[in-house]
C-alpha cells in the first residue's frame, strides 16, 4: 500500500457558526509491502486512529494519493465501519465483500467469525443492542477470520473479558509471525520493538520520523515522550 501527499482535514461548526479546521492529517507518505510490520506511535490527537481508517478505506483524504496496490485491507477498532442497523450476520458478510470475496467466500466465514466470537445467537441481533465488549469480540473476530492482505490494529484486541482477551493476544502474536502486512497503532513502546520491524512517529498530523523501530522510538523518548 502506497500513501503519497495524503491529508485529511475536518470542519468544526462552533459557536456563532465560526467554522475551525483540524488537520488530522498532514501531507503524510509512507509504504507498506507485503509482510511488513509496521508501528505507529504518537501522542493522544496525533492522527494515528485517522491515518488507519484511510488506509483502510473507510476516511476519504481531502488530498493526496491511497494505492493499495491490490491488497485487501481490514480495521481492527471499535470504530470500524460496522452498521449498527444490520445484524452481526450481515455486517461480517458485508465486510467480506468489501474486500473482495464473493458473497459465498464471505458466508463460509460466517461460522469461524462466531465460534471465536463466542456471540452464538447474538450474531443475528443488531449490532446496535451489542454491548462494547460484544461489538469489540465481533470486530476481532470478522477482521482476523477474513485474512486480508493488510490488518490494521488500532489498539482494539486488547478487549471483552480476561479468556477473550488472553484468546485475541495469542492469536494477535501469531499473525506477527505470518507473511501478511501488519499496520500496528500502540502506545506500547516495547510491544512495537518486539513485534514491528519499522516504525512510524506522527506528530500533529505529520510523519516526525520512520524507519527502523529502535531508532523511532530513540527519538520519539529523546524527544521526552
Amino acid at each position: 500500500m502506497r500513501l503519497e501527499g495524503v491529508s485529511v482535514v475536518y470542519s468544526d461548526e462552533g459557536f456563532f457558526s465560526n467554522v475551525e479546521e483540524v488537520r488530522a492529517l498532514n501531507d503524510v507518505s509512507l509504504r507498506v509491502g507485503r509482510g511488513d510490520k509496521v508501528g505507529i506511535i504518537g501522542s493522544n490527537g496525533a492522527g494515528k486512529s485517522t491515518l488507519v481508517r484511510v488506509m483502510s478505506g473507510v476516511l476519504k483524504p481531502n488530498s493526496g494519493i491511497v494505492d493499495d496496490e491490490g491488497m485487501s485491507s481490514a480495521l481492527l477498532s471499535l470504530n470500524a465501519g460496522f452498521d449498527g442497523e444490520l445484524s452481526g450476520t450481515r455486517n461480517v458478510v458485508m465486510h467480506g465483500m468489501l474486500m473482495g470475496l464473493t458473497r459465498k467466500e464471505a458466508v463460509a466465514r460466517i461460522g469461524a467469525v462466531a465460534e471465536m466470537s463466542g456471540l452464538g445467537e447474538a450474531m443475528n441481533r443488531r449490532v446496535s443492542t451489542y454491548s462494547t465488549g460484544m461489538r469489540a469480540r465481533l470486530c476481532f473476530s470478522t477482521a482476523i477470520n477474513l485474512e486480508p492482505d493488510l490488518l490494521l490494529l488500532d489498539e482494539a484486541f486488547v478487549v471483552g473479558d480476561l479468556d477473550f482477551r488472553e484468546k485475541s493476544q495469542r492469536i494477535m502474536h501469531e499473525r506477527f509471525t505470518e507473511d501478511r502486512a501488519i499496520v500496528l497503532v500502540s502506545h506500547s513502546l516495547a510491544t512495537l520493538q518486539q513485534l514491528c520491524e519499522r516504525a512510524v512517529w506522527l506528530d500533529h498530523g505529520e510523519i516526525r520520523a520512520q524507519g527502523e523501530t529502535k531508532d523511532v522510538v530513540r527519538e520519539y523518548r529523546d524527544a521526552g515522550n
